[in-house]
């Protein structure tokens, strides 16, 4: 296909072409790997939940970052903390769930893998397990509707709570492993990364991938954790959240990124979250420029787009904006995420027909307009 590249003067990207390649984002075929639930709720779902809960007197600034503001890590787990107050229900959590998957889906994401922690709530009687329950519930419900969208699961270990609960969310993901159909795929590592020691859950995740599951761990998130993230990388995952100081020029080290680059453990990059939670500087240092000319592979994803008031055509856009990418370059990192997914490789396979279907299409498409 004869595909344009976005047309930049003096530094600035035009506005018409700008729009166009915003409407070639959204048309594009997307994965999304990396969605934590409850930072994923919009706008509109988060209006109902507020609305049914009056007297925990929360408003829209307290659970999103707007456009232009900023926040610190510390305080965007703050702002989890008070979502997790308004979905206390396992019929919050089939609600937030749906929605959250009808979203991705109206925003061209073909296939998702969402995340989340199982959590108990004594006052409204959840349990992990009907925490859980809700959500594969949702993702059945929304199939049955005839959503366009395949929707897996990864369940979470938050690391504030420590390894023996670690260990209790890895024999729930097992559980759920073997009787779900093959919708929860894997578990995820995610949390404060100074909450606790690497060893206190290398033995829980070992023995998660001993049991079939897949891992997505979050590592390198901040700075000066080079030791835990070498013994994480012995495990080995299967992908690496953010890795925003894997590499030397940023605070890692040469030897963690060739243990990752040898081991080709693709990286989930969330550019918009790691700038609004200033763990990058900006846009154009975010570290997708490092590995990308490194020919590592990448996935674009949201990481919590209630939260940073975001969707992954946006994602993509900015990632296309940021480093002059064209929309042959947009279509190849959509079409090699299907390479990461958690899912078998017979689905890898019907996904990748997929979007070469859509392709002609998809660029036919850009040239009428």
């Amino acid at each position: 296909c004869d595909v344009t590249s976005i047309s930049i003067s003096g530094g600035v990207v035009h506005m018409a072409d700008q729009e166009e390649l915003l409407r070639f984002c959204k048309r594009l075929p997307k994965v999304e790997l990396h969605a934590h639930l409850n930072g994923s709720i919009s706008p509109s779902t988060m209006e109902k939940l507020i609305a049914q809960k009056p007297h925990l007197n929360i408003n829209h600034d307290m659970v999103m970052i707007r456009k232009g503001q900023k926040r610190t890590l510390e305080e965007c787990f703050q702002m989890f903390r008070v979502v997790h107050q308004i979905t206390s229900t396992t019929e919050d959590i089939l609600v937030v769930a749906k929605d959250v998957i009808k979203e991705f889906a109206a925003d061209g994401v073909k296939y998702l893998e969402l995340r989340s922690t199982p959590r108990e709530e004594n006052s409204t009687g959840m349990s992990k397990r009907s925490y859980v329950e809700a959500v594969l519930e949702a993702i059945r419900q929304t199939k049955e509707e005839g959503v366009d969208i395949d929707v897996r699961f990864l369940l979470a270990i938050d690391r504030k709570y420590g390894g023996d609960v670690a260990k209790q969310t890895v024999k729930l993901a097992e559980e759920f492993f073997l009787c779900s159909g093959g919708v929860v795929v894997g578990v995820d590592l995610s949390g404060d990364p100074n909450a606790y020691k690497s060893s206190d859950f290398i033995e829980p995740l070992r023995e998660a991938q001993n049991a079939g599951l897949k891992l997505a761990l979050h590592l390198a998130e901040i700075t000066g954790q080079e030791d835990e993230t070498r013994d994480f990388l012995s495990i080995p995952p299967d992908r690496i959240g953010h890795g925003t100081f894997l590499h030397a020029e940023v605070g890692g080290s040469q030897e963690l990124e060739n243990i990752v680059r040898h081991l080709q453990i693709p990286l989930e990059l969330c550019m918009t979250s790691n700038v609004k939670g200033q763990t990058v500087p900006a846009f154009e240092n975010h570290h997708f420029g490092y590995w990308s000319h490194l020919g590592h592979p990448l996935v674009i994803c949201t990481d919590d787009k209630g939260v940073f008031a975001t969707d992954l055509s946006q994602e993509y856009w900015l990632t296309a904006t940021t480093f002059n990418l064209t929309q042959l370059q947009l279509w190849d990192l959509s079409y090699k995420a299907i390479d990461y997914i958690f899912a078998s490789d017979i689905r890898k396979t019907q996904l990748k027909k997929t979007w070469n279907e859509n392709k002609p299409c998809l660029f036919n498409q850009e040239k009428a307009d």
